[in-house]
């Protein structure tokens, strides 16, 4: 008895059939691509995080560098105005004692007696002696930053005169000084004793 033997594949035998594949349970094939794409993403990252955290920690250190330059500089200005004001005032009470030794030869003129044409030799020669040590007085003075400010006829300033009395006059406006006692002593600009004055209190 014979049986007749086909030696080709049946036709309707599915592709691949007999060659089956088996792929590990819950993963794809293009899952790997995608995996690596994202390392990469993450990888490339980075770097431009930690680029922008150092610009921001330089920019801030750049700031507190600044602000310290500046109080330094400040520091410095302020050192030398110091500095420079306990060199120009640090004589500013002995100025004030030398100021009265000035006022006292002021006084000393004032009282002699009014010049007058045949006047006594003693007293001509006192007067004009007086006077020379006055201007040679004053001027060394005025060389060393101190000086006199005559507010006669000025208005009053209370930064630089002390009012002692208050008079009517017909001949000078309402707060002027019509008469000082003393002058304003200033040390390089600086107040060292007020002037003594007398405001006027403008017409009766």
């Amino acid at each position: 008895m014979t049986h007749d033997t086909d030696p080709t594949p049946h036709a309707d035998a599915a592709p691949g059939a007999g060659t089956h594949q088996h792929q590990p349970e819950g993963q794809q094939p293009h899952d790997a691509p995608a995996a690596e794409a994202g390392e990469t993403s993450t990888t490339a990252a980075e770097p431009a995080d930690r680029i922008a955290e150092l610009e921001a920690e330089v920019a801030a250190m750049r700031e507190k560098w600044m602000r310290a330059e500046a109080e330094m500089q400040n520091l410095r200005n302020r050192t030398k105005r110091e500095i420079e004001d306990a060199r120009q005032y640090a004589t500013q009470k002995f100025a004030r004692d030398v100021v009265e030794a000035a006022e006292n030869l002021k006084r000393a003129l004032a009282s002699l007696p009014a010049r007058t044409e045949g006047e006594e030799g003693i007293v001509k020669s006192m007067r004009e002696g007086i006077e020379s040590t006055e201007r040679s007085f004053l001027g060394i003075l005025e060389r060393n930053g101190i000086v006199a400010v005559d507010p006669q006829g000025k208005p009053f300033d209370a930064n630089l005169h002390q009012a002692m009395a208050e008079q009517h006059s017909d001949e000078h406006a309402a707060g002027t000084v019509m008469q000082a006692w003393t002058p304003a002593w200033t040390l390089h600009g600086r107040l060292l004793k007020p002037a003594m004055v007398v405001v006027s209190k403008g017409h009766a």
